[in-house]
């Protein structure tokens, strides 16, 4: 009995030893940390720097640390990567009101990249995972467009993309065309380099998976490169000469009603100065006139003295001048307003913005928002807001209107153009903001905003930057923050329409759909494995549920690319 007993246990596996507490920890760090670096490596890639091409790497460490591993630690490390990324770029948000919104902004929108996050590694296993991985992004992007409280789209990838490469793909498909293959792009990088140093390692290669990895960083490239013709600042509709006016605000000392009244100044005092060296013939007569966001606070139609000195500004330029006010209506609703203003009829037609700004121009939970925060008082009346697409006509050419916060949301810049818009200004009021890099992330959506619609578009802004964009994204002249100027330019003007405009939403739906079917395919062939009695691979420290998809995308056997 003794000699059996000892042959047997003699046969028994030996267990491995327990992991050491440091090994555990360095095991959970790495992989966190990554996380967190790859989110600051994004935020790198984002104006007012021209990096654009960090985003490739941000997103090949993200598949790194995603890739194999179970969806709860995909949703811990997509948070980690949110807080990484939103963390510095909206920092901007906390200027005026202290750190405590712009902690809770950060915490609420990171919630949407931990949900992709935990998606990424439910799809991870599948064949050209890189594909449904990059899909799930643009899903996820698609919701923080959208919700809570109309959304908040700031951030999304196609808006560091204004110096890249990839820039011509905003004119396929939008800004969800132009992420989309950006973050591809990045995953497929990291599975390349992947399958190559497995090949290397164990000397095998699975070539129809090396394939599709090099497939899904090259095309992205092809896909750009063939865009190309869809980028031209070609004066289909002639052009214009118009001016941009940047009345600056003063920075301290002044009480909220003087405050007001100052900026008014500033910019009807910035316009008879063109009007000026008009007259002196250092500069071209300009056929229109653009004002910034909020240049009259005081409401032009209730006050006679802001309405003479406005009408007295336009009346020495002599042309048409959109102006940037806030105004009550009889019934004591509050817009934020922009007003056609002719020299000769005065006050004409009016563009209400439409995508208001939630916490800013108003309160949503009102009174539940006033018990967490005292700052809930600073917006006194709610502004309520429009109802219509705002196109002016001015001096013959259609100008379509996108007030500041609206540049962000897809739609609000498309359906000017749809509406016969033949250039685009982007009227906008950052001075609250101080010279933080918000200006210049807005700046970048306009110019994306430019490609993808093939329009001028114009930036004026109380403090700067403003700037006048050509249809090709170029940006021809710009001012300096917080200093009066204006800027004259002849820019063209176009009636074309892209694929991107023409096909509105419709490509971010075709991708929302690949995301769901991907997440679909993973999840019903987990579970016919688990029906089956299969034990899936698990990975790094998968959970059980959602399962793996056994050897998808990974190959079998010796000719495994393993990983």
């Amino acid at each position: 009995m003794t000699a059996i007993a000892t042959s047997v246990s003699e046969t028994e596996p030996v267990p491995p030893a327990p992991a050491s507490r440091l090994a555990r920890l360095a095991g959970a760090l790495l992989p966190a940390t990554a996380a967190v670096l790859a989110g600051v490596l994004l935020y790198e890639s984002f104006p007012p720097r021209t990096l654009w091409w960090l985003a490739l790497p941000a997103f090949a460490v993200l598949g790194w640390c995603l890739r194999g591993r179970g969806w709860k630690a995909g949703a811990g490390l997509g948070y980690l990567f949110g807080l990484g990324f939103l963390l510095p770029l909206l920092v901007w948000t906390g200027v005026e009101v202290g750190s405590g919104p712009w902690l809770a902004l950060v915490a609420a929108e990171a919630c949407f990249t931990a949900l992709v996050g935990a998606g990424i590694t439910v799809v991870s296993r599948l064949p050209v995972w890189p594909l449904w991985a990059a899909a799930l992004w643009t899903a996820g992007e698609a919701a923080r467009a959208r919700v809570p409280f109309g959304g908040f789209p700031w951030g999304k990838i196609a808006f560091g993309q204004a110096d890249g490469v990839f820039l011509p793909l905003a004119a396929v498909g939008g800004t969800p065309v132009l992420g989309f293959a950006v973050v591809l792009c990045g995953f497929g990088l990291y599975e390349a380099v992947r399958l190559a140093l497995t090949a290397r390692r164990t000397r095998t290669l699975h070539r129809g998976a090396a394939a599709a990895a090099l497939l899904t960083v090259a095309v992205p490239f092809a896909a750009a490169f063939a865009a190309l013709p869809l980028v031209s600042d070609a004066a289909e509709d002639g052009t214009t000469t118009i001016a941009v006016i940047q009345g600056n605000v003063p920075r301290a000392g002044l009480e909220f009603n003087a405050q007001r009244r100052a900026v008014l100044d500033y910019h009807v005092r910035e316009t008879e100065r063109l009007a000026a060296r008009v007259r002196a013939g250092e500069v071209a007569r300009p056929d229109l006139v653009l004002w910034p966001e909020n240049s009259s606070d005081v409401d032009p139609f209730a006050d006679p003295e802001a309405h003479a000195e406005i009408d007295a500004a336009v009346r020495a330029i002599g042309v048409p001048v959109s102006v940037g006010g806030v105004v009550q209506k009889s019934d004591g609703r509050l817009f934020n307003e922009q007003i056609l203003w002719d020299p000769v009829k005065g006050p004409t037609s009016t563009y209400d913005k439409r995508q208001i700004q939630p916490f800013g121009e108003y309160i949503p939970l009102r009174s539940l928002a006033a018990a967490v925060s005292s700052d809930v008082g600073m917006v006194r009346q709610d502004f309520s807001r429009g109802t219509r697409p705002g196109v002016f006509t001015m001096a013959g050419a259609k100008v379509g209107l996108a007030t500041c916060y609206e540049a962000a949301f897809d739609w609000a810049v498309r359906d000017t153009v749809t509406h016969g818009a033949q250039m685009i200004s982007v009227p906008s009021n950052n001075a609250t903001f101080d010279r933080s890099e918000m200006t210049y992330q807005q700046l970048a959506m306009s110019r994306i905003r430019a490609v993808e619609h093939s329009r001028t578009v114009a930036v004026p802004v109380t403090s700067g930057v403003s700037a006048v964009i050509r249809p090709d994204g170029r940006i021809v002249s710009r001012t300096a923050m917080f200093t009066a100027d204006s800027l004259v330019e002849k820019v063209p003007l176009r009636s074309s329409l892209t694929p991107a405009t023409r096909l509105g939403v419709l490509p971010e739906g075709l991708l929302v759909l690949v995301a769901a079917g991907g997440l679909g395919w993973a999840l019903t062939v987990s579970a016919r494995s688990r029906r089956k009695g299969a034990h899936p691979a698990g990975g790094r420290g998968a959970d059980p549920l959602p399962g793996d998809v056994p050897g998808a995308g990974t190959g079998t056997g010796a000719a495994s690319s393993g990983g």
